[in-house]
């Protein structure tokens, strides 16, 4: 029952990701959605679908969250690229046998910046800031040992000066061991959800509706309407190996494929080694086959500290973005 149910959900994820990929680059919004939070799994390639060891890998699969073994909060923090903040807190609650619960929050920020016209190309005085934020709750459940389904439902805004729009989207996704503590299984569709728009005062203007006629109304109050945009949808289907090579030596191999509605289809894969249960070193490439790719090397290392009554963990990632340099990744983790 179980692996026809996981067969079943794998294809109603990959019938819609199909049916939704006929975007091309540039044509969706709420971009800041892509941004892998992962320290960890950023030094792993970003090949996210199956791990489900720490709390911010139920952004990469929801199904991670009915893995969960323990109440806790995991906090990233990247200077991002062109100096942009990101910032992505995700908490973990157990419900016993009803599932576990997943908040998370996720937070880019510009800064501020000058306001340049044609007429004052060295700025006008103002200033502005573009903004994104997204607040989202999951629940996960374990159907099985082997098998765990999860969803999460997000609220989505961005804000560019005194514009703004809101969207709503959902994750779900699947995970299932083909052997216990051997090769797994993961699908996830993300970001499906409604199409969004932007308004705001500044979209209305003063509008002079024939500028060859004298004596009307040159200064009619008038507003701009923009069109709808999808959100990015992204579906993902991975493989992952943990290897014991013997009492203090553990290997993690993941391997993840990418099929997104506004970019071409990508591979990435990453390993990460574990040694004395508690350092680990990671190294990936990410998107490998996406058309005009500027990324591609990722490196990473941790720091695993575990007590009788919590755990901490601190993991540092890597990502080369080709002419745009590097993006780095800061991630502090405490389960309890």
């Amino acid at each position: 029952m179980t692996k026809r149910m996981l067969f079943a959900i794998m294809m109603l994820v990959m019938g819609a990701s199909s049916t939704l990929a006929q975007s091309k680059t540039g044509t969706t919004v709420g971009q800041f959605l892509l941004i892998e939070p992962s320290a960890r799994i950023t030094g792993m390639g970003n090949a996210g679908s199956t791990m489900y060891g720490e709390i911010q890998a139920a952004y990469y699969n929801p199904a991670a969250i009915g893995y969960f073994t323990g109440n806790g909060v995991q906090f990233t923090h990247s200077l991002w690229i062109a100096d942009i903040t990101y910032d992505y807190l995700g908490a973990s609650l157990l419900l016993g046998d009803l599932g576990n619960l997943y908040a998370s929050v996720t937070s880019l920020n510009s800064g501020e910046i000058d306001v340049r016209t044609v007429e004052q190309p060295l700025g006008t005085g103002e200033r502005y800031t573009v903004s994104d934020l997204a607040f989202g709750l999951g629940f996960g459940r374990r159907i099985s040992d082997r098998f765990s389904v999860g969803i999460q439902a997000l609220y989505i805004g961005e804000n560019i000066w005194h514009s703004s729009m809101t969207a709503f989207s959902l994750n779900v996704g699947t995970v299932y061991q083909i052997s216990p503590d051997g090769l797994r299984i993961g699908a996830s569709i993300s970001n499906f959800g409604t199409r969004a728009k932007y308004d705001g005062r500044d979209l209305r203007i003063q509008y002079d509706q024939d500028p060859k006629k004298y004596g009307d109304n040159s200064a009619l109050p008038a507003e701009l309407f923009t069109n709808d945009f999808p959100l990015p949808i992204l579906f993902r289907v991975g493989l992952g190996l943990p290897v014991t090579i013997d009492e203090n030596n553990k290997l993690h191999l993941a391997v993840d494929a990418f099929h997104p509605s506004d970019n071409t289809e990508s591979v990435s894969f990453g390993a990460e080694w574990m040694f004395f249960d508690i350092f680990q070193l990671r190294g990936g490439y990410q998107n490998l086959f996406l058309k005009d790719s500027e990324v591609g090397l990722t490196f990473g290392a941790g720091v695993h500290y575990r007590t009788e009554s919590f755990s901490v963990d601190v993991d540092y990632g890597w990502a080369d973005q080709g002419r745009l340099e590097k993006t780095q990744r800061f991630t502090l983790g405490i389960s309890f």
